[in-house]
């Protein structure tokens, strides 16, 4: 995140940590207002990396476990980037910027995944760089999100991953309440206070709790090379192509759709006490001696504890007994997710 951003921040009440804006002064009180009203989030847990150049899309389409060759300039997708094991390097949330594609992942890993797909560009013309410096990403929610951005001239998409363009920057539906902005550096001031006038303004725990409630994971640096995306229920959510061609990794991915069972799945579920870190070990009794999964990332509840996404083998999810950290550390009491795990 951009140094003058997070001084930004700052001046208007965030508590800041390493770069993360972690409340605006009430954490809990943000917690409740995330769950009932409408709320203003800044994103500092993402990064974003620019692909430019004339080979651009065919360069991230074959890179990618998504169609970004045939991804419109009105529409936005997930999508990940998997070891030649098939595992997951990194999730993204792409879209375009005129002839450029942006993609938005983990902030702890978005160096290194600049680094690394750089090691492909080779001899194609295509070139990648660091674009937090450009752009500001806001997250807002709740059922005043329409009006809100109707207010700051900017409309809001009509269905989920939608892509719509306004003066400032770019808005993204994610889902019915929620809406992505990806605001020019220079108008971030003045788009922040508008909106935060209109909704309550809350810390990154808040939108994490928001993602985690919408079944979404994202891949951290405790977390890579530990999942195939079917392990994280990316194509549940329509990250991955199944006829789009190869990429690293394509041919495990491919194999567990059409020639294997599907033994693990992610999650949702709440926990008392205090959050587990992102890659803790899950354990239960049908495997006492080795875990059955692990958590990919988790936020404080509003109604008290935490909740969490975790991959894990279904048949101990099925068996309702899973436990964090130890044998006999707390248990997990699962909880619905907005779609079904098939």
């Amino acid at each position: 995140m951009d140094s003058n951003w997070q001084d930004i921040l700052a001046n208007r009440g965030a508590r800041l940590e390493a770069g993360e804006a972690c409340d605006f002064g009430d954490a809990q009180a943000e917690l409740k207002a995330a769950a009932s009203y409408t709320v203003l989030a800044p994103l500092t847990q993402f990064g974003v990396i620019r692909a430019s150049g004339e080979d651009a899309a065919s360069f991230l389409h074959n890179l990618l476990s998504n169609d970004v060759q045939h991804l419109g300039r009105e529409r936005a997708e997930r999508c990940g980037f998997c070891s030649p094991k098939g595992r997951l390097l990194a999730d993204f949330l792409i879209w375009r910027e005129g002839q450029d594609y942006l993609l938005q992942l983990s902030t702890d890993i978005q160096p290194g995944m600049l680094k690394k797909l750089g090691m492909y560009v080779l001899r194609s013309k295509v070139k990648l760089s660091d674009a937090n410096s450009d752009m500001v990403l806001l997250g807002i929610a709740g059922t005043g999100a329409a009006a809100a951005l109707k207010a700051l001239g900017a409309g809001i998409p009509s269905s989920q991953y939608d892509v719509l363009r306004f003066d400032e920057g770019t808005a993204i539906r994610l889902d019915e309440h929620r809406v992505q902005l990806a605001v020019h550096a220079n108008a971030a001031v003045p788009v922040w206070d508008k909106l935060a006038s209109l909704a309550r303004p809350v810390g990154t725990p808040a939108w994490r709790w928001l993602e985690i409630a919408a079944g979404v994971p994202h891949i951290t640096m405790a977390t890579q090379e530990e999942f195939v995306p079917q392990m994280a229920n990316l194509e549940l959510i329509g990250g991955v192509s199944f006829t789009k061609g190869c990429y690293p990794g394509q041919e495990i991915v491919a194999r567990t759709k059409y020639l294997g069972k599907i033994k693990r799945r992610t999650y949702r579920a709440h926990l008392q006490g205090d959050c587990p870190q992102a890659g803790m070990d899950l354990f239960s009794p049908d495997l006492p001696d080795q875990s059955c999964g692990k958590v990919i990332e988790a936020a404080p509840s509003p109604s008290g504890g935490c909740e969490l996404l975790a991959s894990m083998l279904m048949s101990s999810a099925e068996a309702g007994d899973v436990r964090a950290g130890s044998a006999d550390g707390p248990r997990l009491s699962f909880l619905a997710l907005p779609y079904a795990l098939e």
